[in-house]
């Protein structure tokens, strides 16, 4: 008589954490013109700390083109006011202000007549006036994500993903712990999204406060690097049409999930079964 038995996949375990402070609150967030673009739109994120390990957040944002996520974007880094409530950074009563969130646009503008170097050199001096150590944390950085080969070079020398890679340096260096991404992944081939992705992870895990928000359409990427994915979508009516204004419908937990904080889970069940999730939500949204 044959006693095999079968064993079940099951999740891997939640690695453990503990929950600080409120580092970021969107709270009834509103943008109208004329009719809603996003209604009522409430999430926030907390300091995450693991014993022994300097950890981060990283949150992406996804939903379908046009659903708002450009209008929520500027709110978050502060270029764009809201119609009513607002976003507060670390437990402050005031809305979040230009310059307090480092943004890295989709374009990433980076000075064409300076090299790799200055072009950090200037960010890095925003927050750090003595000469030597600017240039002392820039050359660190570049050695981190495996670009001091390119301190010398010009933008215009680079490729796609090594620019990209540059502005998230450069935008790390002068911030103040908040890092906002908008379509890191966008054009970039395999090779160089992988690259992206790495840059976002080893940023997160420089200080335990660093917090990343990334605005994406990439879902794989997405779920790659975040420990927290927010799904921005909008509500149907009674008939069962969408109504205007969108807010963040869905939330999850990749922590919970045993997805956060793990690498090479692309291959996992628990990693397609997410993107199947996502990818059908978002023919609903």
């Amino acid at each position: 008589m044959n006693t095999a038995t079968t064993t079940l996949p099951t999740q891997p375990a939640p690695l453990p954490y503990q929950v600080g402070e409120r580092l970021l609150s969107i709270e009834q967030l509103c943008v109208s013109y004329g009719q809603p673009v996003l209604t009522n739109v409430s999430a926030h994120i907390d300091n995450l700390t693991r014993d022994g390990v300097e950890q981060g957040q990283v949150v992406c944002l996804l939903g379908p083109s046009g659903i708002g996520k450009t209008q929520l974007f500027r709110c978050i880094a502060g270029l764009q006011k809201p119609s009513s409530g607002g976003v507060y950074l670390n437990g402050k009563k005031t809305p979040v202000t230009p310059g307090e969130v480092g943004v890295v646009a989709q374009h990433y503008p980076l000075l064409a007549h300076r090299t790799v170097l200055g072009n950090l050199l200037v960010a890095a001096k925003r927050k750090i006036a003595d000469h030597a150590q600017a240039q002392a944390k820039v050359i660190a950085l570049l050695e981190e994500f495996d670009l001091a080969d390119k301190a010398h070079c010009y933008p215009a020398a680079l490729s796609g993903g090594q620019r990209q890679r540059i502005a998230i340096a450069q935008q790390s260096l002068c911030s103040d712990h908040f890092l906002l991404m908008d379509e890191p992944f966008s054009g970039l081939d395999p090779l160089a999204k992988a690259k992206v992705c790495d840059t976002i992870l080893k940023i997160s895990t420089l200080d335990e406060l660093n917090t990343i928000i990334v605005v994406s359409h990439d879902i794989d990427a997405s779920i790659a690097i975040a420990d927290t994915i927010w799904l921005l979508g909008r509500d149907d009516d009674q008939a069962g049409n969408p109504v205007s204004g969108a807010r963040i419908k869905y939330r999850y937990d990749l922590i919970e999930r045993g997805l956060a904080w793990r690498g090479n889970m692309e291959d996992t069940s628990e990693f397609q079964e997410l993107r199947k999730e996502i990818r059908r939500r978002f023919t609903e949204l």
